[in-house]
């Protein structure tokens, strides 16, 4: 063999390497040309996959069933010269296969395609693990020819090179196609298999199902345990989420807790079926650091061709289905209804509108509800309750425009507007000689989980001349219970510093008692729904006169929400509530309204209220 013979064989397969042809074609071709320049051997390729198991990359000269006898195999100490080279990670070479012990279990397969030796070597990955073997077989009993060794030499770099490039373009593949953090397909990649998908039931007038996953709550706790945990549970959620599922089907991950999964041929029964097996496999306990955490989701389904002839159709239909699904109360399925696209163009035009008030000066305001002492009708302070005006859609009611805040992200910035606004007011009103003793504000978990709401407070309270007693912040149970640690840092800080910290709607949540008494609360906000029917219901006025047990035992004061009448007053003074607020004294009033209030009310000393109330301002607080 001449030099130059070689160097053409070199160049061939490195054109091809960078060519980009496939591994297998790059492997056959320098076989063909290994054996055009070694006369008497066969070459063969195999690959060894991560389980060590031996599959056929390239064997030009030898029959197809010996190819097919091999795939599958496992490496092993006395597994021929492919499997033990491997095993071994060093050459093997036999020269007669009819007497050497490392073929005993594979002569008879040998001898029946009339070969007589082998001499395999291995060829290592990037990481160290022998991921192919180069072979030589012999139909006759013999040594290796010099020849043939260098040139296996110089074929096992070229083997090692080919392997190296594979590996990159795998890579390559694997990062514009699949999900680096749990090795699912992505979105690109899904969207590539759903097209093929649905081109296909178009075409065979068949059904499919696409499922929206979304992890409830998922991203406090990456908040609270850190991104390098949270990739934990979502490695941990992946692998369950696959079970269920059929091999024609796909799952990807589209990016932070939300999966996607597609279900060719299904319709809305079977879809059905297997929400309820992913919602079983999210189920169990996901334990991480030591914790145990409870991980569940709401999932969204569409249907093709109902719900959506494209893909993008089908996806905006199955996210309206998964929204729908939280608003029920998360970890349930819904299915997409025509009714929710109106619904979402709703939402869509508040959070535009919400968007363009937060720039436009008068498009938000600030209303004041009184805080009274039921024993006297004293005024105890005010809540400062966000209102807003839209030129288009007109005054948009809270409970419709501040769940849309929150799902779009635009809560913390409301809610700091809000903290500012209401302590300017403070400020105000106090400039000009009227008493109000103490403002609360409502502050939304998010803020509290990702903002520095205590510097901010502390900064407020600067510009304003105003002390920390003036304060309270209203939270929710909600945040109580998603115990983020940023969230109690917050609450100990402005505990420390003197700011009042209130629950609000207390009762509404579950599970909350013994994170009041590790909180730094000094007062709970009993819901209007307690409140509503105690006339009538004595079973609401038992969990009312239970509520209000649980602050006074814990030295809280209690504010009843919602108080309309004087039946109602009477009973939750009874029942040994210090304070309220509703429309029995007045609905949320504008500052001036509001101030007007104070006066009208300060002007009659010992005067006495619709409800027969005293009110003498400043007196008989709530603490």
């Amino acid at each position: 063999m001449s030099i130059a013979a070689f160097a053409e064989l070199q160049r061939e397969v490195l054109e091809a390497v960078a060519l980009g042809r496939s591994l297998r074609a790059v492997m056959e071709l320098l076989c063909r040309r290994f054996e055009a320049l070694a006369p008497g051997a066969m070459c063969t390729v195999l690959s060894v996959d991560e389980a060590g198991r031996v599959h056929p990359l390239a064997a030009p000269s030898m029959p197809k069933a010996f190819s097919l006898a091999l795939e599958g195999l496992p490496v092993g100490p006395k597994a021929g010269s492919c499997g033990t080279a491997a095993w071994r990670g060093e050459p093997v070479e036999v020269s007669d296969i009819t007497s050497d012990p490392l073929w005993d279990d594979y002569r008879g397969l040998a001898m029946s395609f009339g070969l007589a030796a082998c001499w395999s070597s291995p060829v290592f990955d990037g990481n160290g693990r022998v991921a192919m073997t180069f072979a030589l077989y012999y139909r006759q009993p013999q040594a290796v020819e010099p020849l043939h060794r260098e040139l296996v030499e110089g074929s096992l770099q070229l083997c090692r090179v080919a392997l190296r490039h594979d590996e990159h373009e795998r890579r390559i593949e694997r990062l514009a196609y699949y999900d680096s953090v749990t090795g699912l397909p992505n979105r690109s990649l899904f969207a590539d298999r759903a097209r093929q998908a649905l081109h296909m039931a178009s075409e065979l007038g068949a059904h499919g199902a696409l499922l929206l996953l979304d992890l409830d709550r998922f991203k406090t706790l990456n908040d609270s345990l850190g991104h390098a945990r949270g990739d934990e549970v979502l490695r941990e959620l992946a692998q369950r989420l696959q079970v269920p599922l059929r091999a024609a089907d796909t799952i990807a991950r589209f990016g932070g807790d939300e999966f996607v999964v597609l279900l060719p041929g299904c319709g809305a029964v079977d879809a059905q079926h297997v929400a309820e097996k992913l919602h079983a496999a999210i189920a169990p306990v996901v334990r991480v650091a030591h914790l145990d955490l409870k991980i569940s989701a709401s999932i969204g389904i569409a249907i093709y061709p109902a719900d959506g002839l494209e893909l993008d159709a089908l996806l905006k239909s199955a996210e309206m289905a998964m929204y729908e699904a939280k608003r029920a109360g998360r970890n349930c399925t819904r299915y997409f209804l025509k009714a929710m696209n109106s619904e979402l163009e709703k939402r869509l035009s508040i959070e535009a509108g919400l968007r363009h008030a937060l720039t436009q000066p008068g498009a938000l305001s600030v209303h004041y509800q009184p805080k009274v002492a039921l024993n006297s009708g004293a005024l105890c302070g005010a809540e400062a309750l966000l209102r807003w005006h839209d030129p288009e859609l007109g005054l948009v009611p809270p409970d419709r425009f501040i769940p849309v805040a929150e799902d779009c992200g635009l809560i913390r910035p409301l809610d700091a507007w809000v903290l500012e606004q209401a302590c300017a007011q403070l400020a105000s009103w106090r400039a000009a000689g009227l008493a109000v003793p103490n403002i609360a504000i409502n502050v939304s978990p998010p803020r509290f989980c990702h903002d520095d709401v205590a510097e901010h407070v502390s900064e407020l309270l600067l510009r304003h001349g105003l002390s920390a007693g003036d304060l309270t912040l209203e939270i929710t149970e909600r945040l109580m219970l998603d115990d983020n640690e940023h969230a109690s840092a917050q609450l100990r800080t402005l505990h420390g510093m003197g700011v009042r910290l209130s629950v609000d709607d207390f009762g509404t949540g579950y599970s909350s008692l013994s994170y009041l008494r590790r909180l730094p609360v000094c007062e709970l906000k009993l819901d209007r729904s307690f409140v509503r029917d105690i006339e009538h219901d004595p079973e609401d006025l038992a969990l009312a006169r239970a509520a209000i047990g649980i602050g006074r035992t814990l030295g809280m004061a209690v504010v009843a929400e919602g108080v309309e009448t004087e039946a109602q007053r009477a009973l939750l003074l009874d029942a040994g509530c210090p304070g309220a607020q509703g429309w029995l004294y007045a609905k949320a009033l504008s500052a001036d309204a509001f101030a007007q209030w104070v006066r009208e009310r300060a002007g009659a000393p010992a005067t006495q209220d619709a409800a027969g109330a005293s009110v003498i301002e400043g007196e008989d607080g709530l603490n």
